[in-house]
């Protein structure tokens, strides 16, 4: 089995908060999505250059947030032409068929010490699992910036196929 680490570094700024939760605004210039994984015995990195997020979170009141973050799949890169020319085909990603991934937390736990966990769901090539996404939140006045990292199984999601 092998494992591929997503990664997650996401400026937020704030917006007027709602009843239940405060809305976030990702501010792209300063945000990033990435990925690792080993091929071949060898490591390498990636980012996606494109996503979205919509962001409903109160540090006060965690169990009332939510959150979506979109990824364009297509947007994948790794710095290496033939590992980038194929991530996009059937047997990666099949961004034809699915062109996007999506993370989906229904609910955040405060972990203690702006340590979270968003809980949700993660949907890759149409496949949907649990997942739990952990993070940790820095806050300076009405910024913020939340970094996590989550550990999957590419083949559970049907990601790296063929010989």
């Amino acid at each position: 089995m092998i494992a591929v680490r997503f990664a997650l570094a996401v400026a937020l700024l704030a917006v007027p908060a709602c009843a239940e939760a405060a809305a976030w605004t990702v501010d792209p210039a300063r945000s990033r999505i990435g990925f690792s994984g080993v091929q071949v015995g060898a490591p390498f990195q990636g980012r996606f250059k494109r996503f979205s997020a919509q962001i409903d979170f109160d540090p006060a009141a965690p169990e009332a947030g939510r959150a979506v973050v979109d990824i364009d799949l297509a947007s994948a890169e790794t710095g290496d032409a033939q590992r980038d020319g194929s991530l996009p085909q059937a047997e990666w990603f099949d961004t034809k068929a699915t062109p996007q991934a999506r993370f989906e937390a229904t609910r955040f736990v405060a972990k203690g010490n702006d340590a979270y966990e968003a809980v949700g769901s993660l949907t890759i090539r149409g496949i949907r699992r649990d997942a739990v996404l952990p993070f940790r939140l820095t806050r300076e006045g009405s910024t913020a910036r939340a970094v996590g990292h989550l550990d999957l199984v590419r083949t559970q999601f049907g990601v790296g196929q063929g010989p």
